[in-house]
């Protein structure tokens, strides 16, 4: 569409500062919306999901290629608010909600959560895999990007999404069937937002998530600088891509077991400092094959993977401190600050690594230019000692702020159960 990379840049960080304000918003509009017949999420699914998919079609179409800058501008900007920051804000919480209210059991809650990851990562590798294959074509003996058939692959993802979003509504099952509060008795969003600010269970989650994000997006933003510039060597990148996603999959048949036997805390607590000191040592030896690099990334992120593929479990144990802590559950509002806060990190991530390579002095080797021993060295150091840092940050947060053991986690649930069923014997009586 001949936008500038600066103009999207624009858009992307400033489409995240309005997440702040949509995320937070859908989340209270969903929680004190009155449950529809089939739960208090599901709904939502059904009355988004043709919306957010005729948005991410639109996004991706090039009907305004042939107008003044200013049109196509105008284009991309409305396309993708509406698509990010609209419908899909309005779909990806009460989803991202739901695994709090479809069991109260925290082993089921972690299975939830290791299937989640799972088919995120199998539409990433299909999608990362097969796209460009379709969307690519030669012109002139050059490659380019097909504006028409990255339109047509938007549309099939589009339907595709539609029937996943229609399984998921008629294979699961809302179980935990609180409501809102009446008007009267329901707690302001001001006071709602103080709450949440003070539920170290949320805000330890937040601030573990945001360093892992930013550590975890760095690292894939640097791999092509390392294979292609340290190690000279760029057709290695899809066999370390594959390492770095190998070790999800591998968890995957173990990981709800892990966290059932061990505790969520534990597990990612365990996984992120062995991820720590595979960044060290790989920092520390500074190693010049390529291959023994792999094995050590494949460590680290396998540390990673312990915590990722457990996240969205974390959520519903501080959806549960929060009912705990306030009486109302606030699943919606809860999901909808974390989901803005690792928007922030993603957003703070993909700046890193360009504001970085310039620091060291990268120069964009396009035209034949050798990189200086110098800025080798700083390519490996911010593959490296770089992510150590801020997975170390993640760590501590999880350690000393982060306050659900195993313990606590199951001391919370039986509490609620009690509630819940107290509760359930009430209404059966009036």
């Amino acid at each position: 569409m001949g936008i500038s990379a600066a103009h999207v840049g624009t858009l992307l960080f400033a489409a995240r500062i309005l997440d702040a304000f949509t995320d937070v918003g859908a989340g209270r509009l969903i929680d004190t919306f009155k449950p529809g017949r089939t739960g208090r999420f599901k709904p939502w699914l059904l009355r988004i999901m043709i919306p957010v998919a005729g948005a991410s079609f639109l996004m991706f179409s090039p009907f305004l290629q042939d107008g003044s800058y200013g049109v196509r501008l105008a284009w991309m900007i409305v396309t993708y608010i509406l698509w990010g920051s609209i419908f899909y804000t309005l779909i990806n919480i009460p989803y991202g909600s739901m695994a709090s209210v479809i069991s109260r059991d925290p082993g089921e809650r972690a299975s939830l959560s290791v299937f989640r990851s799972l088919g995120a990562t199998l539409a990433h590798l299909a999608i990362s895999v097969i796209l460009p294959l379709i969307v690519f074509v030669q012109i002139n003996g050059q490659s380019e990007l097909s504006g028409t058939k990255m339109m047509l692959a938007a549309l099939g993802c589009g339907i595709l999404a539609v029937i996943c979003y229609i399984l998921c509504v008629i294979n699961v099952e809302e179980r935990v069937t609180t409501g809102p509060k009446p008007r009267e008795e329901r707690a302001s969003l001001s006071q709602t937002l103080g709450a949440m600010a003070k539920n170290r269970a949320l805000t330890g989650r937040i601030g573990t998530s945001l360093f892992m994000l930013v550590a975890f997006m760095m690292l894939g933003g640097m791999m092509p600088y390392m294979l292609n510039e340290y190690f000279n060597n760029g057709q290695l990148l899809s066999l370390v891509n594959f390492v770095g996603l190998a070790p999800t999959l591998l968890l995957v048949p173990f990981a709800s077991k892990l966290a059932k036997t061990f505790g969520k805390k534990e597990v990612g607590t365990f996984g992120m400092a062995m991820a720590v000191v595979a960044a060290l040592i790989l920092f520390v030896i500074r190693t010049d094959s390529p291959y023994v690099f792999m094995v050590g990334y494949a460590v680290l992120m396998l540390g990673i993977a312990c915590l990722n593929i457990l996240i969205w479990a974390f959520i519903t144990d501080a959806i549960d401190l929060q009912e705990i802590r306030t009486g109302e559950r606030n699943d919606a509002t809860v999901y909808g600050m974390y989901s803005w806060a690792r928007k922030l990190g993603q957003a703070i991530a993909g700046g890193l690594t360009g504001w970085a390579l310039t620091g060291i002095g990268y120069v964009s080797s396009t035209d034949g230019v050798m990189q200086t021993q110098e800025v080798l060295d700083g390519i490996y150091t911010l593959a490296t000692l770089v992510p150590a840092l801020l997975l170390l940050v993640s760590v501590l947060f999880l350690v000393f702020w982060y306050p659900l053991s195993k313990k606590r986690v199951d001391e919370n649930v039986a509490i609620l159960a009690k509630k819940h069923a107290s509760q359930a014997a009430t209404d059966s009586h009036r």
